[in-house]
């Protein structure tokens, strides 16, 4: 395991210097081509056959030296190769190779990265070259069917790795995509929720200042508390956008605080209840732990449907439930507000209804959203599969609804 994870890792640093050094990459290759050619040179002759000659061995070189130019100018090389290959055969007498080898990169790199008039252009440029080439050597079926078969292994190859950087590619924006939404839900949630509660507060609090100054001061510690929370956020997520630094800026690694879970739900009621909301918070059925993916997605479900609820609904009372079934967790958002505007689709809605949407669809879940119980005001209910109870159920939190702290704006001005 230890050998094959270093060969790996080799290959995977070889990769990266192949990508960003392409230059010196093609300068490898025709050395390496090269050396090759360069065998039959050295190794000894049979007396019959003339010796290797300098201005031969010249010209190998000449044939090579393209390769250096391949990726710039594909066709032209494969021209310059034919074109000095022939002047090899006519002009000196120098030692056979047993493999095309300039001719089969140059193919090879046509048929990966050249347009397509240039891969037409090839096809019946090798169907004249090949048999020529044959014609001038041996003269044997046996070299024209074998020649004929290796260029064409080569095209095959060049296209074939062709399509899998095409497929990576389009892989690498799949991910892209999905990545940039992520983000932009979290963005959504965090933004959303902490700028919906602050204005909340900040409405409440000049009504507060004139009709009970004491609680003035409390809506005003809630939007500090509030604006304090989503910067820790936000400088979260951009330690871990830059990669390797704190959103501070100073430096080092970014923070690897967890995500949030279940455990942060009664904060979060907390913090909403703050705003004028009567919150309440109740669990069923037999509480146990989750994965972590899962504890995140909920109380961002939760989040979102709550801001909503301060931000559209209009609601005095608002009541988050988690049902936990077997193999499933039931999370219901509900309120007393206005409900959903006259003629909405059920199961439409902006971006904070898509994102609930798609977090839990990204789980195996569904999401429904419309009139709450008896038609009246608007539910939130969604459905994620979670793993069996494996023993006994932990303790469920409290779930008693708090009087607020802090009033609305419409209790404050009564």
């Amino acid at each position: 395991m230890g050998i094959r994870g270093d060969v790996r890792g080799w290959w995977e640093r070889a990769r990266e210097f192949g990508a960003s050094r392409p230059q010196a990459v093609d300068v490898g290759i025709a050395l390496l081509v090269q050396a090759a050619m360069t065998m039959p040179f050295v190794v000894p002759r049979p007396p019959e056959l003339e010796p290797a000659t300098w201005p031969a061995y010249g010209l190998t070189t000449l044939t090579v030296l393209p390769l250096v130019w391949r990726r710039r100018a594909p066709f032209a090389v494969l021209l310059a190769v034919v074109a000095a290959s022939a002047l090899y055969r006519l002009a000196v007498e120098g030692p056979g190779q047993p493999l095309p080898y300039t001719g089969l990169v140059v193919v090879y790199t046509i048929a990966a990265i050249a347009p397509p008039w240039q891969r037409i252009a090839t096809l019946p440029l090798l169907v004249v070259a090949v048999p020529v080439s044959v014609w001038l050597n041996t003269r044997s079926l046996r070299e024209l069917t074998f020649s004929l078969f290796v260029f064409a292994a080569a095209y095959v190859f060049g296209r074939l790795t062709d399509a899998r950087q095409r497929a990576h590619r389009v892989e690498a924006e799949q991910a892209a995509a999905r990545e940039r939404a992520r983000i932009a839900r979290e963005m959504h949630d965090i933004l959303s929720h902490a700028v919906s509660l602050m204005i909340v507060q900040a409405e409440a609090g000049p009504v507060a200042v004139r009709a009970a100054p004491e609680r003035a001061e409390a809506a005003f510690d809630a939007i500090s508390a509030t604006g304090r929370d989503a910067m820790a956020q936000l400088r979260r997520m951009l330690g871990v956008l830059r990669d390797g630094t704190e959103g501070d800026g100073t430096g080092g690694d970014a923070p690897r605080e967890p995500q949030p879970d279940l455990g942060g739900l009664p904060e979060l009621v907390e913090r909403v209840r703050a705003s004028g909301l009567d919150v309440s918070y109740a669990t069923t059925g037999g509480v146990r732990a989750l994965p972590a993916a899962t504890g995140a997605t909920v109380f961002r479900i939760v989040q979102e449907a709550l801001t909503n609820v301060v931000k559209h609904a209009g609601a005095r009372t608002a009541s988050v439930r988690l049902a936990y079934g077997d193999g499933v967790l039931e999370v219901v958002v509900t309120d007393d507000g206005r409900g959903p505007r006259r003629g909405t689709r059920p199961g439409s809605g902006g971006h904070g209804l898509l994102g609930i949407r798609e977090r839990a669809a990204a789980h195996g879940g569904t999401a429904a959203t419309g009139p709450g119980p008896g038609g009246r005001g608007f539910e939130v209910r969604v459905a994620l599969p979670v793993p069996l109870p494996a023993a006994s159920p932990v303790p469920s939190p409290a779930s008693s609804p708090a009087s607020s702290p802090v009033s609305s704006p419409a209790e404050v001005a009564r």
